[in-house]
């Protein structure tokens, strides 16, 4: 039977998901993937929902770690003028990527 102690939601990158998910269960673990769209950048990310033993929680954040990366990007902001056209303003560099984990505990876990 299937252990679960800690439900993972790992909030990653569009382009880093597919990767994550494969490694993750080819180690035998379920994942649910979840589309997402971030606040900051408004771009694509995915939430990834993982129900874990909590022994094997080191291996899910060494997998994490070797798919996820940070990456640098360029974001264009605009301001609005009083009249007219909104005045674009030089891109900006920010830091994209990565993945933030949450871990739950479970009360319960009922397979079906």
């Amino acid at each position: 039977m299937l252990r679960v102690d800690k439900l993972a939601l790992a909030i990653v990158q569009d382009q880093d998901a597919q990767p994550l998910i494969d490694a993750v269960v080819a180690r035998g673990y379920r994942v649910t993937r979840m589309d997402t769209v971030g606040g900051f950048l408004r771009k694509g990310n995915a939430t990834l929902l993982i129900g874990i033993d909590d022994r094997h929680l080191p291996g899910l954040f060494y997998l994490i770690r070797q798919h996820c990366r940070t990456r640098t990007t360029f974001l264009t902001t605009t301001t609005p003028l009083d009249m007219g056209e909104p005045l674009m303003l030089d891109p900006i560099e920010v830091q994209v990527g990565g993945a933030v984990v949450f871990i739950v505990d479970v009360e319960r876990f009922e397979p079906f």
